[in-house]
């Protein structure tokens, strides 16, 4: 006789830790990317076949349909894999303890009691904040072990001059950022100086010292797929731990094709130099659907071990109330108003 397994155990089972793949590291004894001495010809070789990337990226949402339980265990998983974080000219300290009470406590509790789930560790990834309020992320997220992330370098046009850029993630650093989001000059990318490129992120992640380096690309300023290859290629050889498509800021911002050729150029790397980089696609992923589509391709790409914190952020704040509406909907049948959940 068969057995139907219950909801909660499918839920459950999506948000729990993955098996690791063989050979590879588990959470926790990932090695750092140390980098290597660059390598123009592997740069100029960088070849992307744009109408391939493309007609790949649009069949991400179509080829694969999670549903029910699957899909909200999934979403609670995109919630564990999140930067929550608040970029904005009129940010308060009032505003950055919020978000880090909803850091801690991203889903309202009778969703998780409801969900069979509120005996997991359900919390977002790290809260992102400018370097002013990196104490004060710091002090309210004491003892939940979420780690504060600085933007820095002049983020995010990233024009600063070079001194003051690598003061800013020295002082982010003595502060208890435990990352740093840092922005390339995108104009070595857009006159080909790579050399200068490398230099410069290789700056940056001797300035950040133990905290891990997310570098920002600015894809959406960037001219071609190509260039966005090259770049992430440049970028991870100079040691980033991360490579990240967008400040948010541009008008073009995370969207699937730069994330394809971007998660290929990882996994060129890895295959390359066998160590492992992490990727975050930020800006403008703003639905439940998104995260969807983007763990797919992740998983499809890259496999599942990119399915875990210390290897794949969103950059998405915003994402977090509809995710938290999907998963009302999922237990109640109804969709709820946004008031019912407040990002801070």
């Amino acid at each position: 006789m068969t057995t139907t397994e219950p909801r909660t155990s499918r839920i459950a089972r999506n948000i729990s830790t993955y098996p690791d793949p063989e050979g590879a590291p588990p959470v926790g004894l990932l090695p750092r990317n140390p980098g290597m001495p660059l390598d123009l010809s592997w740069v100029r070789d960088t070849r992307v076949n744009r109408s391939a990337v493309e007609r790949r990226a649009a069949t991400i949402s179509t080829r694969r349909s999670i549903k029910a339980a699957w899909q909200a265990g999934w979403l609670l998983r995109a919630i564990t894999l999140m930067d929550l974080t608040t970029l904005q000219g009129d940010d308060t300290v009032g505003r950055v303890r919020r978000l880090c009470a909803k850091a801690r406590r991203p889903v309202r509790g009778d969703l998780l009691d409801a969900l069979g789930v509120a005996d997991m560790p359900i919390k977002v990834a790290a809260v992102c904040v400018y370097h002013v309020f990196v104490k004060t992320a710091v002090e309210a997220l004491e003892g939940s072990g979420i780690p504060v992330a600085a933007v820095s370098t002049g983020f995010p046009a990233g024009l600063s001059p070079m001194k003051t850029k690598l003061a800013e993630i020295e002082a982010s650093v003595a502060d208890g950022a435990e990352e740093i989001d840092i922005v390339i000059t995108r104009s070595h990318v857009l006159t080909g100086n790579w050399q200068a490129l490398y230099d410069e992120i290789r700056a940056y992640r001797e300035a950040c010292g133990n905290a891990h380096l997310k570098t920002i690309l600015g894809t959406g300023e960037l001219a071609t797929l190509r260039d966005v290859a090259r770049a992430s290629r440049v970028a991870m050889m100079a040691g980033a731990d991360f490579i990240k498509t967008s400040t948010g800021k541009e008008s073009v911002n995370a969207i699937l094709p730069v994330g394809l050729v971007m998660a290929r150029a990882i996994r060129d790397y890895r295959e390359r130099t066998g160590f492992y980089v992490g990727f975050k696609p930020a800006g403008g992923i703003r639905k439940a659907k998104e995260s969807l589509d983007w763990l797919a391709m992740m998983k499809d790409e890259l496999g599942d071990r990119w399915l875990r914190p210390d290897l794949f952020r969103f950059g998405a704040s915003s994402m977090l109330g509809d995710i938290e509406r999907q998963l009302e909907h999922y237990v109640t049948g109804h969709y709820s108003a946004a008031h019912r959940h407040p990002l801070a």
